[in-house]
């Protein structure tokens, strides 16, 4: 399966998807925020990075930019619940900078491994 990086400063959420995507069979590293993130793909060269959007130290829209230039062919999936219900503003721009799926906050299961294989997939 897939090497997976999650991204996000809400260490209970990170479990969560950690645990989501290691059932469905990946190998999954974390960090706290983009900052950390960049270093882990450095050094693992994930195939898919899930990155929250709002975040201490680098966020994400500045993380996805400097994915898109440095690697590519990495997989990415916005997840954000900034702007509130029914606000994708911060979700679009994240698409328009490079994301491949942009999740709202809160998702289920299924909608966040249907992101996740989408990414994978290519869209």
């Amino acid at each position: 399966m897939a090497r997976i990086l999650i991204i996000d400063d809400d260490t209970n959420l990170r479990r969560v998807m950690r645990k989501v995507l290691e059932r469905a069979g990946h190998t999954v590293y974390e960090a706290e925020n983009g900052l950390r993130g960049m270093e882990v793909v450095e050094t693992e060269l994930p195939d898919l990075v899930v990155t929250d959007l709002l975040m201490p130290e680098k966020e994400g829209i500045e993380t996805i930019v400097e994915l898109r230039e440095r690697f590519p062919s990495i997989g990415i999936v916005a997840v954000s619940g900034a702007g509130g219900v029914g606000d994708r503003g911060p979700l679009i721009d994240a698409e328009l900078f490079g994301a491949d799926v942009a999740l709202p906050k809160p998702f289920s299961i299924d909608e966040f491994l249907s992101a996740v294989d989408a990414s994978l997939s290519g869209n």
